[in-house]
């Protein structure tokens, strides 16, 4: 099978800052992949913006070297390279000053009425005094979009006043707060394999369904960011967002349409259904870490505080959570979540874990019967696994076996998977906001969020230690295994 793809209208993208990490290794990359599948066509231009001094012919070089640097081999053409050249051009703006504004406006003055979407791929501290200079210098029309990325505030309070300053100057339809993570093809398949066919839903229910597993871990430290890491932690940096958002996607009921308000509203229903979490059932429902000295990709790796220059931190870099929704659907079934830097492996999975059967017909010899797992993976290797059990090949009698029906994205489709920047960005120019957070998700996932910090910090207790390299604190294993459930990890 091959995707199709669809055109987008002509449009003209303007991202802040422009010569940072991000631009290069995400957001050029994904639209050097569009222009080359001919989704992005006439006179559509990319604008990069930042305070650096440099000529447009010095960009288009830093661009060419970050899309031969990001893009593989096989999947650009010198053709294809200086064709989306020609649409990238660089302006110098100080964001948050006068310097430039007017230069960036004669620059977008030819673009008519042209979808025109502004990236703000810079710290959150900069959104309301960029949007502010958006505004007061007339850069908008009647298609214009605003992306902002997380961390949308450390806390409710700090959130609302970044949506507030946002918001002061576009109106919530035009404000696309994007989460890579909804941009993911599993992730959306989610959507398709609980409610484009008949198998599933009616089972989707505390009635079949044990329990779910939601983690997103990493085999890597701060790597260069813990100045910001610091402040944040994995509760911040993970939880509150990209994991929020694939459980609500798990739990919702099914929306009337997949109109982006009657997706979002669904979602929101789980974020406020959340049992809260505070000082009472802290103990037995969280589990906090950071990471010690240790091994990784087979060689040593410092502990986190040593990557900080040795200095004293309490910031966790693991966390799991035992979530609760009290709803009809899911009473009794508890949500296990857990993230965290320096672990095992790379993996993003969803695990959802099916009660057992009631009764054995089978004889002892036939051996052990496993629960059904639905395994959704995210990365690596996107695809979903049912894990079932069938009969061992043979003669001899009956001999039970625990086998995944494996379906592989890569195997399945024949064209290359594109990344989720890749969906996010064409969604914001055809102005289809249905993958992206509306204002009151995010409230929702802080308010819950909020008093679990709160009761960390009353806590006072210090992070729980694991070796670099292991699945996170011991804590984390009895967690899970206190409820006679254990972390699902046969299918890596």
């Amino acid at each position: 099978m091959t995707a199709q793809t669809i055109p987008v209208d002509p449009f003209e993208l303007i991202v802040f800052g422009g010569t940072g990490d991000l631009s290069y290794r995400k957001l050029l990359p994904a639209l050097f992949h569009r222009d080359c599948a001919g989704q992005i066509v006439g006179p559509s231009r990319i604008l990069a913006v930042s305070r650096r001094d440099m000529s447009a012919e010095a960009f288009r070089n830093a661009t060419r070297d970050a899309i031969e640097r990001f893009v593989a081999a096989e999947d650009r053409t010198p053709e294809a390279v200086e064709h989306f050249l020609n649409r990238v051009c660089y302006t110098a703006v100080d964001g948050t000053g006068e310097a430039g504004w007017g230069e960036l406006k004669e620059k977008l003055s030819g673009g008519g009425e042209f979808v025109r979407a502004f990236y703000l791929a810079v710290n959150p501290e900069l959104f309301g005094p960029i949007c502010a200079n958006i505004g007061r210098h007339g850069l908008m029309n009647a298609e214009t979009r605003v992306v902002i990325e997380k961390p949308i505030g450390k806390d409710f309070e700090t959130a609302q006043a970044v949506n507030a300053a946002v918001g002061a100057v576009f109106d919530e339809h035009q404000i696309y707060r994007i989460d890579h993570y909804l941009g993911k093809e599993t992730v959306q398949n989610l959507m398709a394999l609980r409610f484009a066919n008949a198998l599933f839903e009616p089972l989707w229910n505390a009635a079949h369904i044990d329990h779910v597993q939601i983690t997103v871990a990493e085999n890597i430290g701060v790597e260069g960011r813990g100045g910001y890491y610091d402040t944040a932690g994995a509760l911040r940096d993970m939880v509150q967002n990209h994991i929020l958002q694939l459980l609500c996607l798990v739990a919702m009921e099914a929306p009337m349409s997949m109109d982006a308000d009657a997706v979002r509203d669904e979602k929101l229903k789980v974020l406020k259904a959340l049992v809260p979490i505070t000082g009472d059932n802290m103990e037995r429902m969280t589990v906090r870490g950071q990471y010690a000295a240790g091994a990784s990709a087979g060689g040593a790796v410092p502990a986190y505080q040593d990557e900080l220059d040795g200095d004293s931190s309490a910031t966790e870099t693991f966390v799991a959570l035992k979530a609760e929704i009290a709803n009809w659907r899911w009473a009794g079934v508890p949500f296990y979540l857990r993230t965290g830097k320096r672990l095992a492996d790379r993996v993003s999975e969803i695990v959802v874990a099916f009660h057992p059967i009631p009764h054995s017909i089978f004889g002892s010899g036939a051996g052990s019967i496993a629960a059904n797992h639905l395994v959704i993976r995210l990365q690596p290797d996107e695809g979903v696994k049912l894990w079932l059990m069938i009969k061992d090949p043979g003669p001899g009698g009956m001999r039970l076996k625990q086998v995944p029906l494996d379906m592989s994205f890569a195997q399945a489709f024949d064209s290359r998977n594109p990344d989720a920047y890749e969906r996010l960005l064409m969604d914001v120019i055809r102005g289809n906001p249905t993958l992206f957070m509306r204002r009151d998700e995010v409230d929702a996932a802080w308010q819950w969020v909020d008093p679990i910090l709160e009761a960390w910090k009353a806590g006072g207790e210090a992070p729980k230690s694991y070796t670099a390299g292991t699945w996170g604190p011991s804590a984390s294993v009895a967690l899970i295994e206190r409820d006679g459930r254990t972390w699902h990890e046969e299918s890596r």
